[in-house]
């Protein structure tokens, strides 16, 4: 550990103006101390010595005048209170005491109602709801979570962040709130030393059971729990659903302050620490609460919280789990946080917090875009650049100005990781380069786009003088800065409120409501419901899967239903939903489609009583397997045996396009790269889809390249071999993990041996030689930073060659060339056609011309000596191209001044626009770009140009007219007050 030694001076004591914190108060990897000398009665001087933060040591050099010396090294007799060991013996408490220490969640749910995994007890969600069987009766994890509701908080608060780690421990059904106020309470004082005398605890006002145990069975004094109302010591899932009382336990900073009149809101004093939430109730939909049959427990404590508390620092962020990262920014910024201003330490504290969000989200797949998570990140990426920049960091903060800073911060944030997610570290490269892609990007309009706001701004505070308004910053200019130059509306809206200017949401809403729908989409509370299905769950055990080695078997019936709801028998022509004991069904899932195929009935040994058409099989609640089909003939009911038959030929065409899917992420390692990771995929009959991280288009080189491959490991014909084993093993043993999937302790591993090892719950070939041939159709980017390669496999492959070969027949048919020579062909036809393309929009200009020859002497004379010429004509369907020749023709005929408004409708819910003034208008200060955007907004539309010269378009023809006579107008008016 890293100390300081600082001179003081030797005329009197040194009083250190905060808390003497103890040795294990310090964050782990620094320390620094005071030394003073104090005269002591007979003595003389006696050394006093003193431990400190570095931000404390920087205050206090700063108050004392002098430079911080020399590190020097000095020993760590302590590090129990660092944020990885509070972490570790938060897992150690609870393993000791029956629970299973589970791994955190991806930060990208499994759940369709949360945007971002935002609370440790979302992947228990579908055991809260009775979905899935409990696989422990209680477990402890420590959850990457991510929140962005509060961040315009973070740097400003002690303890708002977006990105933090949630320690919790959970029971399903297992204990209830006795045990979990004991041991919460014997892990806070006991095992962590908190000092009892600063605990306070909330419940819930009715909660009368839990302010009883916290009273007589832990001992609290009455006077330090307070009951709290529904919105703060209530938790609820929804408008229905699980619910129950939380209790809360609170550290007091100042105790000296007394029980009077205190405020565990009061973030001065107070700081929440640990929430049990007691999940006993079931709200029905007429609000009233049921008992549940399994009673819950839900806890979070914040890992970041604790780590302030025992290392005793004033924030979240000058812990060993932020600080770090905030010494790294300001090394790069060139300034020293602890004798920092209070703006520079809450953009230092804005970059601690965001890059910690950024690199985990991007580990866990999610790459920059502007729709859903992706733009989520990057939102937070931006955020981070431009508060870099108002720090002063300059390119890469180390010289090189076309350089980006935001990987050499994210090296800490990697460096630090390691017992928050150790792939972090493997995902490293593809981190720092998407970070450096999406820096680079953003700067490149940067500073452009500040420009603009600055300028808009200003507009904004003139305007507002004049008129005597509140200054305000149009909505369509808010999306003009997030459309044009990449601006986040969140960043306006701060740069916006720092010059006192407030934004126009509603015009925003109106330009962009799609996009701002998607940026807000984050939900902050997770969602559970009691759905029918509830009970079907009870009452039908899982599926037993055997389709992996057999396509058929007889299976008895365990329940059917339509529309969600049980009923007892199905006739001809429904759709059913049918549950079966066992199955040779492939269910949906790792991307793979589920299989189809058909359900018989008979009634003797050979006739059919009831046959069902199984279209999908899809999981449910857990591990059951859901056919989804129509009752093609008879009636099916509940019990009846029936022969589960799949279709042969779909399956193989699902087997060969699954194993080709984990050949192609093989090349694609190979040839672009390692760090390439999969991002999505879809196995169905006709296709495979594959998408992956990548920042550019790949050229056909590698696509080329890619196939050759494929193929060639299909030619090999290599045997797959399938294992099962411990999940740690699998992954020692490199098997790489599908997108999304979530894997119990045991999995399943598909390998092709020398090329690809993945762990893989799907259906494949026994021998690549079955795939037969493989094929790439397109590639393509859906997002920023992510491609897609659709292909074809097996008999996929052939269908698609033949096909090819089809119409390249027809085509040779058809131009009457030869195969090799229908390129050469086609070339020629596309330049005999723009040749003649570029000879009517001759004839088109000469026409519109000589039109405008004709009108030109139908210009009005305006303004108090008739010295301006005004212009305003429809020229009806003449196109884009041609009426600007015609506005330029007119520019060159009148005499300056002249302005001339040509408008045209070129095809249906079509309109062009096209302004031309002279010199001496634009003298007068009359832009084109400016008006003619203006008219435009009246034809639906919207443009813009030169000062001299514009041009515009718009969607609704019918309000030309209109627009036309208010140019007229507009023009005139202005003219003559301007020629006065």
């Amino acid at each position: 550990m890293e100390g300081l030694a600082l001179p003081v001076a030797q005329s009197q004591s040194q009083q250190l103006p905060f808390p003497r914190p103890k040795l294990s108060a310090i964050p782990a990897g620094t320390a620094y101390g005071f030394v003073s000398l104090k005269r002591h009665r007979g003595s003389g001087f006696r050394f006093r010595t003193c431990l400190c933060s570095q931000a404390q040591a920087q205050a206090q050099a700063q108050a004392q005048g002098v430079p911080l010396p020399e590190q020097v090294t000095v020993t760590d007799p302590d590090n129990s209170v660092s944020g990885d060991s509070i972490r570790q013996r938060f897992l150690n408490f609870y393993a000791s005491r029956g629970h299973k220490v589970l791994p955190s969640a991806s930060l990208v749910p499994d759940d369709p109602t949360v945007l971002l995994t935002i609370a440790g007890m979302l992947q228990f969600k579908p055991i809260f709801l009775g979905k899935i069987p409990r696989q422990v009766p209680c477990a402890a994890t420590a959850q990457r979570c991510i929140r962005t509701n509060d961040i315009h908080n973070v740097g400003l608060t002690a303890r708002h962040q977006t990105f933090f780690e949630m320690l919790g421990n959970f029971s399903f059904g297992h204990y209830f709130k006795k045990q979990a106020i004991l041991w919460a309470w014997e892990l806070s004082t006991a095992e962590f030393g908190l000092p009892p005398d600063r605990l306070w605890i909330s419940v819930y006002e009715d909660d009368d059971e839990a302010f009883q145990l916290w009273s007589h069975e832990v001992g609290v004094p009455v006077e330090r729990i307070k009951r709290l109302g529904e919105e703060d010591n209530f938790w609820t899932s929804g408008v229905t659903g699980p619910c129950g009382p939380c209790s809360e336990i609170y550290y007091d900073f100042y105790p000296e302050r007394g029980y009077v009149d205190a405020d565990l809101n009061d973030d001065t004093r107070f700081i929440e620490f640990y929430n049990l939430v007691f999940m006993q109730y079931n709200k029905k939909d007429d609000g009233s609460l049921e008992p549940l049959k399994q009673k819950n427990i839900d806890t979070g404590l914040g890992l970041e919280r604790m780590a302030r508390i025992l290392q005793k620092v004033p924030n979240n962020y000058e812990t060993d789990l932020i600080f770090p990262i905030i010494e790294k920014a300001s090394k790069l910024a060139n300034v020293s946080y602890g004798i920092a201003d209070d703006q520079t330490k809450r953009n230092l504290k804005i970059i601690g917090d965001h890059m910690r969000a950024i690199v985990f989200l991007i580990s866990d797949g999610v790459v920059p875009s502007n729709v859903g998570r992706g733009y989520v990140v990057r939102r937070l990426i931006r955020r981070v650049v431009r508060t870099g920049r108002l720090l002063g960091i300059n390119g890469d903060g180390r010289g090189d100005l076309e350089g980006a800073f935001l990987p050499m911060i994210a090296e800490k944030v990697v460096e630090l990781s390691t017992h928050i997610d150790a792939d972090v570290k493997n995902k490293a490269p593809r981190i720092f380069e998407e970070l450096k892609r999406e820096e680079l990007r953003f700067v490149q309009t940067l500073e452009r786009g500040e420009k603009l706001l600055e300028e808009k701004l200003s507009d904004a505070l003139s305007s507002a003088e004049r008129n005597g308004t509140v200054p305000c910053l149009a909505g369509e200019d808010v999306f003009l800065l997030y459309d044009t130059y990449g601006y986040p509306m969140e960043i306006t809206k701060e740069v916006a409120e720092e010059r006192g200017v407030s934004i126009d949401m509603d015009g925003f809403d109106i330009e962009m409501e799609k996009q701002r729908r998607q940026s807000q989409a984050a939900h902050n509370t997770v969602k559970l419901a009691i759905e029918n299905g509830e009970n079907i769950a009870e009452n039908v055990p899982d599926t037993e899967f055997i389709g992996y080695d057999r396509l058929h078997c007889k299976a008895m019936i365990e329940s059917l239903t339509v529309n969600g709801n049980p009923v007892p028998q199905v006739s001809e022509g429904s759709n059913v939903e049918v549950l079966l004991n066992k199955t040779p069904f492939y269910a949906e899932s790792g991307g793979q489609i589920g299989d189809h195929g058909f359900l018989y009935i008979s009634e003797g040994e050979n006739q059919l009583k009831a046959v069902v058409e199984i279209l999908d099989v899809q999981k449910s609640f857990g591990n059951i397997f859901v056919h989804k089909g129509t009752v093609q003939k008879g009636v099916v009911e509940v019990g009846k045996e029936v022969k589960a038959a799949v279709d042969v030929k779909l399956r193989q065409r699902a087997k060969v396009h699954h194993t080709a899917t984990h050949l192609l992420q093989a090349a694609l390692k190979k040839v672009i790269g390692q760090e390439t990771s999969q991002a999505g995929s879809l196995v169905a009959f006709d296709r495979l889809r594959f998408d992956f991280n990548f920042h550019r288009p790949l050229r056909d080189s590698e696509l080329a390249e890619i196939e050759k491959l494929i193929n060639g490991w299909i030619e090999d014909a290599t045997l797959l071999q399938t294992k099962v084993m411990p999940l740690v093993d699998a992954k020692s043993a490199g098997a790489i993990a599908m997108f999304g999937e979530k894997y119990g302790e045991e999995v399943r591993v598909v390998e092709v041996p020398g090329v690809s090892m993945e762990l893989c719950g799907g259906t494949h070939v026994r021998n690549t030689s079955e795939i037969r041939g493989f094929k790439i159709i397109s590639e393509q980017g859906i997002a920023s930073g992510i491609r897609r390669i659709e292909a074809v496999a097996g008999e996929a492959f052939i269908e698609y060659i033949n096909a090819r070969d089809f119409y390249l027949k027809q085509l040779c048919s058809t131009l009457k060339v030869k195969p090799e020579e229908v390129t050469t062909r086609i070339e020629n036809l596309l330049e005999e056609l723009r040749v003649v393309r570029n000879e009517n929009s001759a004839v088109r200009a000469k026409a519109a011309i000589y039109k405008a020859s004709v009108i030109a002497s139908k210009a009005l004379l305006v303004g108090n000596s008739k010295q301006y010429r005004v212009l305003v004509e429809c020229f009806d369907d003449v196109d884009a191209e041609s009426l600007k020749s015609a506005a330029e023709y007119l520019l060159e005929t009148l005499t300056d001044p002249a302005a001339v408004i040509l408008g045209s409708c070129p095809g249906e819910g079509k309109v062009s626009l096209v302004a031309a003034f002279t010199p001496g208008v634009v003298d007068q200060g009359i832009q084109a770009g400016k008006f003619i955007g203006q008219i435009a907004k009246l034809c639906g539309g919207g443009g813009g140009g030169r000062p001299n010269f514009a041009q515009a378009g718009g969607r609704k023809p019918e309000n030309l007219a209109s627009a036309l006579d208010k140019a007229r107008s507009e023009l005139i008016a202005t003219l003559c007050e301007k020629g006065n």
